[in-house]
């Protein structure tokens, strides 16, 4: 690889040419593994993520990260391979590119902290694309979750993009992830109805409804004694994809039912007694 001394007086194009000829196959040959590497690589990866995709309990998310994580340190062994045919001292390459990925790190604290709150997220699974969840006070449901950030979509259509780390450090709830879920509709009736028939009313609407499940089987109960009125409960349980439906309806029906019946839902009242000076 290095120049005869002997034609050092020539230009440096003719030196140039001199050493192409001398070097031409070291030349090739590097060229032939830095192709080759790379299309190894690339392959590997693919094949590294067809096999991970075939796995159910894996996030496709996650094995996309695995795959191009195999891919670049294939890439980064045929590069300092080349290099080294060439004579290149590659161990203070490492040792550079070592110093610069720590420095790298510092300065992006607050990214990485993003990116290892996406792993988690992606292992973890609180939740997944297309479920509903609240986190942070949002209500939403998932569209895409990066490894930066998570984006969701309102239920009244706006779009909110959230770090992954403000997404990880706080209580996930998640609406749709369980098949089931249970309902609690409250009405309030006057003190001189009869509780017992408008708990009867309110389990008679549920078991007219296909959509309440048997098992847990409904339960209507007195919940509380207001000022104005005694709250009659009714819980029930039904499939998650039923479950908004359900209570506009049930809670319409309610109303509906209890006018039917004579049963009062009466108004907040106070009685404010004045005694005479």
């Amino acid at each position: 690889m290095n120049i005869n001394p002997e034609i050092a007086t020539l230009t440096y194009a003719e030196q140039g040419l001199i050493w192409l000829r001398m070097n031409i196959m070291d030349i090739a040959g590097g060229i032939a593994v830095l192709v080759i590497g790379l299309t190894i690589g690339s392959l590997i990866s693919r094949w590294v993520l067809k096999g991970l995709t075939h796995s159910s309990k894996l996030d496709i998310s996650v094995a996309r990260i695995i795959a191009k994580t195999v891919k670049y340190a294939i890439w980064a062994i045929v590069l300092l391979t080349v290099l080294a045919q060439f004579g290149v001292e590659t161990t203070s390459i490492i040792a550079a590119l070592g110093g610069a990925a720590l420095a790298i790190g510092l300065a992006l604290q607050g990214t990485l902290s993003n990116v290892a709150s996406g792993v988690m997220i992606m292992t973890q699974r609180p939740f997944r694309v297309g479920e509903a969840i609240m986190v942070g006070g949002i209500a939403a449901k998932v569209e895409e979750i990066g490894l930066f950030t998570t984006k969701l979509k309102q239920f009244d259509g706006l779009f909110v993009m959230m770090p992954n780390n403000e997404i990880w450090n706080q209580p996930i709830t998640n609406y749709t992830r369980n098949p089931q879920r249970r309902f609690e509709l409250i009405v309030g009736i006057g003190y001189d109805d009869s509780m017992k028939e408008a708990r009867q009313a309110l389990l008679d609407l549920a078991a007219a409804d296909e959509r309440v499940l048997d098992d847990p089987e409904p339960a209507a109960f007195v919940a509380s004694l207001d000022d104005s009125s005694v709250g009659i409960g009714l819980r029930v349980w039904c499939n998650t994809d039923d479950y908004l439906a359900l209570t506009w309806d049930l809670t319409e029906a309610a109303k509906a039912k209890f006018d039917e019946k004579g049963i009062s839902i009466p108004f907040p009242q106070r009685v404010v007694t004045t005694m005479a000076a």
